[in-house]
């Protein structure tokens, strides 16, 4: 199918707000192609994100969890971050990010899907790449106002948490639904017989202060 016309907007007027490392944003005026107009309109900027679906050789998921200020909740989420100016690509920005947060790499990398975190005021997106046969291959390396915490899950425990709506981000929450999509398994109809809690495979590792 072949995507819809492009049907950009005249911009009028265009003015920083501000500019800062996590706030930047413009004012705009806006002319639409039948020449309505939008007097106030703002775009924030951001650079790209990744995030990453990272599976151990014995098929575990690596997952962290942090607590989220926007919502005042600590939630489980898959490996993310930004991408650095000191990145080569994004896929250097995916591997990097997810050995500094849980300690894990190698594997075979590849791009999943790349989305839009809200393309009606945001600039950037996010590549969502997907990891197999990672293993651990040292600590965290966490920023000082960071505190992730580690865990390993099954495939069934992650279907779980996606089921449940326990994985609240939707960035995170739709790479997740593609994969076991596309990787479907019959077990994920069976019964639920697993006696395991759901954090049973959470790494050791110490504690960290997060953002």
């Amino acid at each position: 199918m072949e995507n819809p016309k492009n049907r950009p907007w005249k911009v009028l007027s265009s003015k920083y707000l501000a500019r800062k490392p996590w706030f930047t944003v413009r004012h705009e005026s806006l002319e639409l192609p039948d020449g309505r107009r939008v007097p106030d309109y703002y775009v924030f900027e951001y650079p790209d994100w990744i995030n990453v679906i990272a599976l151990t050789r014995d098929g575990r998921f690596v997952l962290i969890d942090q607590y989220r200020h926007g919502l005042g909740e600590t939630r489980y989420e898959i490996p993310a971050g930004v991408s650095e100016p000191s990145d080569t690509s994004m896929l250097a920005a995916a591997q990097r990010e997810l050995a500094e947060e849980t300690g894990y790499g190698g594997g075979e990398w590849r791009l999943l899907m790349t989305l839009a975190p809200n393309p009606a005021t945001q600039n950037n997106l996010t590549y969502c790449f997907l990891a197999t046969g990672v293993e651990r291959l040292g600590g965290q390396h966490l920023d000082p106002t960071e505190d992730l915490r580690v865990h390993l899950m099954t495939r069934r425990e992650v279907l779980a948490l996606l089921q449940s709506s326990e994985i609240r981000q939707a960035l995170m929450a739709a790479p997740l639904w593609r994969y076991f999509a596309e990787h479907p398994d019959p077990a994920d109809n069976a019964p639920n017989t697993d006696t395991e809690k759901q954090n049973s495979g959470k790494d050791n590792f110490p504690k960290h202060h997060h953002l």
